[in-house]
């Protein structure tokens, strides 16, 4: 499912959003957030628009992807009157995890919540900067589901349609305030 919010804060957001030709390496556009960061009504636009299409749902926690995630999910969270939980990189978090592992393009990576971070039932946003290839928001979405909640949904800043990223995740809701066609 797909949905998106009016055109007036989208193309404040992707204005504010610096486009790095060639970064990390010759080919590549990287999408440079921290410009909109910088930014108090573009940053305003992009939690209030993250957090209104998920207002009207019961939100019990809001997870935060490492690292960029924990940017914007913990003021989501606070919006939606839920609480905050970070999904990181293996070893950064201090008492007892679950890990997946998952698939990257050159290799695998993994990802880590605590084994009490959520409890069974609760309902959870996963909250991230972009939406590329899917492989991390899906490891994302698999370990709040190990965890026996529920995932409601999953919020981007911007999303990557050329990647088709979604694809991995047929069976959730996504609203991403920017796409970006290629």
């Amino acid at each position: 499912m797909d949905q998106t919010s009016s055109a007036q804060p989208v193309n404040a957001i992707q204005r504010l959003v610096r486009e790095v030709p060639d970064f990390p390496k010759p080919g590549i556009n990287f999408y440079d957030i921290t410009t909109l960061l910088q930014d108090s009504a573009g940053l305003k636009a992009v939690i209030d628009g993250l957090s209104s299409w998920f207002a009207d749902q019961k939100i019990d926690k809001v997870v935060g992807i490492e690292a960029r995630g924990f940017i914007f999910a913990p003021a989501v969270a606070y919006a939606l009157n839920a609480g905050f939980v970070p999904v990181r990189k293996p070893g950064k978090l201090p008492a007892a995890t679950k890990r997946i592992e998952y698939q990257l393009e050159y290799g695998t990576d993994a990802l880590e919540i605590h084994v009490d971070a959520l409890r069974k039932g609760e309902r959870v946003l996963i909250v991230d900067d972009v939406l590329a290839t899917g492989g991390t928001a899906r490891a994302a979405a698999d370990l709040v589901k190990s965890l026996d909640a529920e995932v409601a949904g999953l919020g981007f800043v911007l999303e990557l349609d050329f990647l088709a990223g979604r694809k991995k995740l047929p069976e959730h809701e996504i609203h991403s305030l920017v796409h970006y066609a290629s």
